[in-house]
């Protein structure tokens, strides 16, 4: 295990945990511009939203034709609960990390792709709430993101793909991966790699039809991974990423990259270009 060191500044974030609950309002944000679109746009990123299954899926290109490996970004689990006990009538992050993380990649060609609900559009249809609560990482999830995948790839002209997953996202990264034979890399950032593990840690309901990470482990254990952990992350604490990487076979956690001084959510934008240069295991 390595470890970054920063003198950063960072807040302890208060978490909004994982359980369940019923349905919501219709979304307030529905039509309306976000910030995530400033971001975007900024970067030299285009918006395309794409719809597999049931699901429409938000996304943002920078595509540099013809590729070789398309890097490919998917957002966390944004804003799922309000409370303890309450669902969030809306998802959608109020600061979307990973699209922050990509828009700093200097990658030729680089995706994201956010969750379901998250960024929702008058003309879809409404997402079943249960997609952002206990089902986030269910197996019609993971198919549909596996399929944005495709997508982004093929219009890419990319042979491989490289996935980043941020928190819930990593445990996408994961799960997608261990669909495909054509992933050059893995790399998770504050990820959730064993919700039931996360989930006894914080004293809440178990995400009931979700697939876990850490069960596939061995699944992906031959492709290159890199798992950065913040030191003062008090949402997903290290010990995830090191059961992860001890059940695909690397007993020292050579995997992992703690960074020094990031929370879950703090302290990432500022390293990313230089965690970037580690290469994956």
């Amino acid at each position: 295990m390595t470890k970054i060191t920063s003198n950063i500044l960072v807040l302890i974030i208060a978490i909004a945990p994982i359980g369940t609950s019923g349905c919501a309002a219709t979304s307030m944000l529905i039509g309306k511009p976000h910030i995530a679109d400033r971001i975007a746009s900024e970067a030299g990123f285009e918006e395309k939203y794409v719809t597999v299954n049931n699901f429409t899926l938000k996304t943002y290109r920078r595509f540099q034709n013809p590729c070789e490996n398309l890097r490919v970004y998917i957002e966390g689990d944004g804003r799922a609960w309000k409370t303890r006990s309450m669902l969030s009538d809306d998802p959608t992050p109020s600061n979307p990390i990973a699209l922050r993380l990509a828009v700093i990649d200097s990658h030729e060609s680089v995706a994201y792709i956010a969750r379901p609900g998250q960024f929702p559009v008058s003309d879809a249809p409404r997402c079943d709430p249960t997609y952002w609560s206990e089902r986030r990482f269910a197996p019609e999830v993971v198919e549909a993101v596996d399929k944005a995948i495709d997508m982004a790839k093929r219009d890419a002209g990319a042979r491989r793909v490289e996935i980043v997953g941020y928190s819930g996202g990593a445990a996408l990264a994961v799960l997608v991966a261990a669909r495909r034979e054509d992933v050059a890399s893995i790399r998770t950032v504050a990820g959730n790699l064993d919700h039931v593990a996360v989930g006894k840690y914080h004293g809440v309901s178990p995400l009931e039809g979700s697939l876990n990470p850490i069960d596939l482990a061995s699944a992906v254990a031959g492709v290159p991974q890199r798992h950065f952990v913040g030191s003062k992350d008090r949402i997903i604490p290290s010990s995830i990423a090191e059961s992860f990487v001890r059940m695909e076979g690397d007993k020292d956690c050579e995997r992992i990259t703690v960074v020094e001084g990031a929370t879950h959510k703090d302290g990432w934008r500022e390293r990313w270009a230089e965690l970037l240069t580690i290469s994956p295991d």
